[in-house]
């Protein structure tokens, strides 16, 4: 039987809720800014966004992309403010249950992330009692590897950097492309259900019983 010792995290909809509808409405009400319609989606985002989180756009000039067809007099604090309503919260279970397998495992974060959205991101963990310097080994963010995931080389190289044989190693993801992409790469990936029990799935994955979390909901 294998005997997995690390854990690969997706961020966005595995561990932080996200509510892709409301970040919408806050781009639109905000700032009057309707081509957010666009560029994004639940798991791969397009145009700007997508080159923020590539690393290929920088932060400043995202903002001033998306001011120039806001409302006129929009600051750009503003954009970071409607950004930031994608992300809902980290549910106060898996902030418990990221604590208790990094006594066990070792803890590694992947995503297509950006840097106007991460600093919330990271605060959000520390709301949890999970912040991200205690429980993950490292975090593995797109925009600072410069890859998108499903990447096949942004893949390989968390399972380089990380050191352990393949098989020794999971990753979780809520998109099913990326799941394909990571397996394909060489990385085992398992596909999570957003909303569903992540204890119930880790413990099935892991065959750590120890795991599951009750009162979960």
């Amino acid at each position: 039987m294998k005997t997995i010792k690390a854990i690969v995290f997706d961020l966005g909809g595995v561990l932080v809720d996200l509510d892709i509808e409301d970040c919408k409405r806050a781009f639109k009400s905000m700032l009057g800014y309707d081509k957010i319609d666009e560029m994004i989606d639940p798991c791969h985002q397009k145009g700007i966004w997508g080159d923020l989180e590539e690393g290929t756009l920088p932060a400043e000039d995202f903002r001033d992309i998306v001011l120039k067809d806001s409302i006129p007099g929009s600051r750009p604090e503003l954009v970071d403010e409607a950004m930031w309503h994608i992300l809902v919260g980290i549910r106060p279970y898996k902030g418990q249950l990221l604590v208790k397998l990094a006594q066990k495992y070792d803890l590694y974060l992947l995503s297509n992330n950006n840097p106007i959205c991460m600093p919330r991101s990271s605060k959000l963990f520390e709301e949890a009692g999970a912040p991200l310097d205690k429980v993950f080994k490292e975090c593995f963010l797109s925009y600072e590897m410069k890859a998108l995931k499903p990447s096949y080389t942004f893949y390989r190289s968390v399972v380089e950097k990380i050191g352990l044989p393949a098989e020794q190693m999971v990753f979780i993801d809520d998109s099913q492309k990326n799941v394909e992409g990571s397996i394909e790469a060489g990385l085992p990936a398992v596909y999570y259900e957003p909303g569903s029990d992540l204890s119930a799935l880790l413990a099935e994955v892991l065959g750590d019983p120890d795991v599951k979390m009750e009162g979960v909901y």
